[in-house]
């Protein structure tokens, strides 16, 4: 009995502990690239740079250690039983209750560490996330200025950049205009050839510009007096923002509270704010306690799994988790909205899958859970693997090969160099394309195989990164009362990015199982037994890889573009947060085409008419303005081909120098060319336009003098980044192929190994790149590059 106890824990704890590794990974790589700018730019200490790291992963564990737990129990099982191993136990005399007892073993064990991580170490994670983010603040905001783009992140200040230059502790600002809107409809305005922000404590920062200008008009009712005052250094408070909509306390903010302050709180706070705290203090339980229930549901059906394998439990694994996370979500909604008590609604889904669980225990310990439906799905891939029982039309049964390979029967008495002969012929039979022998049954049945486990493992992550993201944004959806089209939607759009940054760990993933299960099932001796070259052997999934990387670089240039721009708003929204000037219609400053800025109050697209408008035309050497021009109307005049200037005034202007004041009813001003349709589209990000539209905005840029060099890195990213999908298939054909008889553990160990080691070597170069560090196609390409000639140099190593 220790014996197979230990052989059952070890099946089940193996996948178990990779499925959770596997899971976090995932995860963390959404915080990888901020934390490798970080050491690149050298703007925070290594030591808390570290910290970053270690406070980040226990939060991804509440979620990932229950889903680990699943995995095991599911995959591990399934496995045992495709292979009849629970059939031997069970008429050995164990039971459903044998197993039950065996695995809480290991199901206990995982729930002592999720909870304490959920109790304990979670909440204290996070608390000194935010102490550090706090501590950080100040060297990191002048790292969050994009370069031109209108930032309003600052209360009622306007900030605009032509370049920013990494240094250590922070960014040096080239070119730095900003405008004080206290009266919106006479900014105050300053400007500077390079700033500098300084933290003057958690709350305060210090803007410190160098050979600069401020331009005010005293009094707005008389634009003749003009007020210039030049300086050599000066600086300027800035405020940073607190938390949006007024919110004195976020919601959110509960994560970071101890057990014991959420239940004072819940016993001496207003109704609001005891349900809050209740709802936060059940949810540190209840999420812990998802081990034991997905337990209860996971060990029946992975005993009752004889057909799929390791293929139905990683099926139902996606299935079980979603429907688990689903109801949570529902549960957790209720609640926060007073519809159900905090403790009815947080466990709601623990409750379910306790009587799901207990029922199947129920009904497996009477007889077998069938999976009819279940069954059908996967019986295309079966057929595929039933496809090779063609086979036996040459080639006979090997003694010296394992029972584990396909049906390959005897066939008379045909010599065995010509049943090889045949063989080869034979595989060329199916269709062809232009001659070519492919694909024949042989690629047709590595592909069913990869194709399957390269959509589970897409579908996996894919439903991982949406129930974390629905976790996290959970608050702000009640508390800004988002309707559920609006979360909808941007989950919608939001899964499209989703998708294209897991493929390629998707594809390393699927190879490495692939490949892995054929030479452990001795797939590969056989195939290799007929002549066939492992060169031949790869070629199908090589090519399934590029058309993979083809279609994420069409998706990048078609579509999305213009999901990343909507998710963005969607998440702004959602947020409670205004949408950043460059994706507003009705965004009020916009940077002209010839060194001008346009501020303007007012504008009606469908008439092509700007009210309280404001022009400041600079140089764009010395950052001074040359000329101001503020009218109270403005038309489009599509006879002239220019604008129409009504009530206003023009200034020339010369360092501190007025050398030109006139006023005027009518004007126009022929170097102000910019026509309607400029200001009516909006100004994209990098990720929001396709290679082409990219490449001619770079281009535009340069003309105009500014620093491309972090668009440029995103530019050749855009050709570079799909064909990781190639790398990572090339890269994973040696170490799946050189497994020998180790499991498909061994693989996915494998791939979580080679993939910490390229996304960090690939967010470090990036990093580098965009810090002028390394030339931009150096920075984009050389990962694929040094990846993909060692995966090369790899296989060519194989035997054949």
């Amino acid at each position: 009995m220790r014996i197979l106890t230990r052989y059952i824990l070890g099946e089940v704890v193996s996948h178990a502990l990779i499925g959770a590794a596997v899971f976090t990974f995932v995860l963390f790589t959404r915080d990888l690239g901020r934390i490798l700018e970080l050491v690149v730019r050298n703007s925070a200490p290594l030591p808390s740079v570290a910290e970053v790291f270690f406070f980040t992963v226990p939060v991804a564990l509440t979620y990932t250690i229950p889903m680990g737990v699943l995995v095991g129990i599911l995959i591990g099982l399934s496995r045992l039983a495709a292979d009849s191993e629970i059939t031997a136990m069970r008429a050995s005399g164990l039971g459903v209750w044998t197993f039950l007892r065996v695995i809480s073993i290991f199901v206990v064990v995982a729930w002592l560490l999720a909870l304490g991580n959920s109790v304990y170490l979670a909440p204290r994670s996070l608390a000194a996330l935010g102490q550090l983010e706090d501590n950080l603040k100040g060297s990191q905001a002048s790292f969050e200025v994009q370069p031109r783009v209108f930032y309003e992140g600052f209360p009622k200040i306007i900030l605009y950049v032509q370049d920013v230059k990494g240094m250590s502790g922070g960014a040096l600002w080239k070119g730095v205009f900003l405008a004080d809107l206290s009266d919106p409809s006479d900014p105050r305005i300053s400007l500077a050839r390079q700033g500098l922000l300084v933290s003057q404590g958690t709350d305060t920062l210090d803007l410190h510009l160098i050979n600069g200008s401020t331009h005010e008009i005293p009094d707005p009712k008389n634009p003749d007096q003009y007020q210039i005052s030049t300086f050599q250094t000066t600086d300027i408070p800035l405020q940073i923002p607190t938390t949006q909509n007024g919110q004195e306390h976020e919601p959110t903010s509960l994560s970071e509270v101890k057990v014991a302050d959420l239940l004072r709180s819940a016993r001496t706070g207003d109704p609001t704010t005891r349900r809050w705290n209740l709802i936060e203090y059940h949810r540190r339980l209840a999420l812990p306690t998802a081990c034991l229930v997905l337990a209860l549901v996971g060990i029946p059906l992975g005993l009752s799994s004889k057909k799929g394998g390791k293929s139905s439990g990683f099926v139902l694994t996606i299935l079980l988790v979603f429907v688990y996370y689903s109801v949570s979500l529902i549960g957790v909604s209720f609640a926060r909205q007073g519809h159900l008590s905090p403790a009815a609604g947080v466990w709601l889904a623990d409750l379910v899958f306790l009587v799901g669980g207990l029922f199947l225990l129920w009904q497996s310990e009477r007889r077998p859970i069938e999976f009819a439906g279940f069954r059908l799905w996967f019986k295309g891939f079966k057929t595929s693997r039933l496809k090779t029982s063609k086979l036996s039309q040459w080639m006979g049964r090997s003694s010296s090969l394992s029972p584990g390979l396909p049906a390959l029967q005897n066939n008379g008495n045909v010599p065995r160099r010509e049943r090889r002969d045949r063989l080869a012929r034979g595989m060329s039979l199916p269709k062809r394309w232009f001659n070519l022998r492919f694909p024949t049954i042989l690629d047709d049945y590595v592909l069913r195989g990869f194709a399957l486990f390269f959509s589970m493992i897409v579908a996996a992550f894919l439903l991982l990164l949406l129930v974390f993201t629905l976790f996290e944004l959970l608050s702000d959806i009640l508390r800004n009362q988002i309707s559920p089209l609006t979360v909808g939607e941007y989950l919608l759009n939001v899964a499209p990015y989703f998708l294209y940054s897991t493929t390629p760990l998707s594809m390393l993933l699927a190879v490495l199982v692939t490949f892995g299960l054929l030479q452990r099932s001795n797939e590969i001796t056989a195939i290799k037994a007929t002549g066939i070259s492992l060169y031949r052997v790869v070629v199908p999934v090589l090519i399934a890889s590029i058309l993979v990387a083809g279609v994420l670089f069409l998706s990048d240039q078609l579509y999305l573009p213009y999901t990343n721009k909507r998710q963005d708003a969607l998440r702004n929204q959602i947020k409670g947060k205004p949408a950043q000037t460059y994706l507003r219609p009705d965004r009020k400053w916009i940077f002209g085409q010839h060194s001008d800025i346009y501020y303007y109050q007012f504008f009606d697209p469908d008439r092509d008419v700007f009210g309280g408008l404001s022009i400041f035309q600079f140089d764009p050497h010395t950052f001074q303005i040359t000329h101001r021009i503020a009218a109270d109307r403005a038309h489009w005049s599509s006879a002239m081909g220019r604008w129409v200037y009504e009530q206003g005034w023009e200034r020339t202007l010369n360092g501190s120098a007025n050398e030109n004041y006139r006023k005027f009813d009518v004007a126009t001003f022929p170097e102000l060319s910019e026509a309607p349709a400029y200001f009516k589209k909006e100004i994209k990000q990098s990720s929001e336009m396709s290679y082409e539209e990219l490449r001619r905005y770079i281009h535009d840029l340069e003309q105009s003098g500014f620093d491309v060099v972090r668009l440029r890195v995103q530019l050749q990213k855009k050709i570079a980044y799909p064909l990781i999908t190639l790398v990572m298939a090339v890269l994973a054909i040696p170490f799946a192929l050189s497994a020998g008889k180790r499991s498909a553990v061994a693989g996915v160990a494998t791939a979580i190994g080679i993939g910490v080691v390229y996304w960090t070597i690939n967010g470090l170069f990036e990093a580098m790149g965009n810090l002028s560090q390394l030339p931009p196609a150096v920075a984009a390409w050389s990962p694929d590059l040094v990846f993909g000639c060692i995966g090369g140099y790899l296989i060519l190593r194989m035997p054949t």
